[in-house]
């Protein structure tokens, strides 16, 4: 049995990737599911692979089910398509979109075909991981939810009460405090004593 291994690239940055591996019997709803969970997406949105080309064109659509769009050829159905059925050559190549209104696209390339199966693995399986993944819905950030309790509960908005307006004061009052400042530091400390 042939265990492939596909380099799946967020198509903005392709340093952030995830390696998955999947036996060619197995379907691409299975490898859909794979994706989604490892870059930590939910599962609730349209989703579809288009059969691609080494310039990354969209060809053949493989979608998750046939949704309300103009197509130009039906689309296959990824829970009824092997994945070993669309690789045409060694390097195949799959455009993977999720989330038709935020446009997630993801570039999935085939990188190794393997006669070896671990015992050890559950089939998709994560491989290798490489940088870190978008946040779905907004930016993460090293703190993750944690600084999203933080921001809820003390409203560090802009527009909240307790932010002054201090050092925002016009050219012309920065140049009193000069003078006072020069006057207080001509008598020291306030004791009026020379160190």
């Amino acid at each position: 049995m042939a265990i492939l291994k596909f380099r799946i690239y967020l198509e903005e940055d392709d340093a952030v990737y995830r390696d998955i591996v999947i036996r060619h019997t197995q379907n691409f709803q299975e490898l859909h599911v794979a994706i989604l969970k490892s870059y930590e997406f939910d599962q609730k949105h349209k989703a579809t692979f288009f059969r691609s080309n080494d310039n990354w064109l969209r060809g053949r659509e493989i979608s998750f089910e046939r949704y309300d769009k103009s197509y130009v050829v039906e689309p296959l159905i990824m829970a009824e398509v092997t994945i070993g059925s669309e690789i045409r050559d060694t390097n195949q190549k799959f455009v993977y979109e999720y989330d038709f209104e935020k446009h997630w696209v993801f570039l999935v390339e085939l990188i190794s075909v393997s006669k070896e199966e671990s015992s050890k693995t559950i089939y998709p399986s994560v491989s290798r991981t490489e940088g870190i993944g978008p946040q779905q819905y907004g930016t993460k950030s090293l703190l993750g939810n944690k600084f999203a309790d933080i921001e809820e509960k003390y409203d560090l908005s802009e527009d909240a009460e307790g932010f002054g307006t201090e050092g925002e004061e016009a050219e012309t009052d920065t140049d009193t405090d000069i003078d006072e400042a020069g006057t207080e530091d001509e008598q020291g400390p306030g004791t009026g004593e020379e160190f």
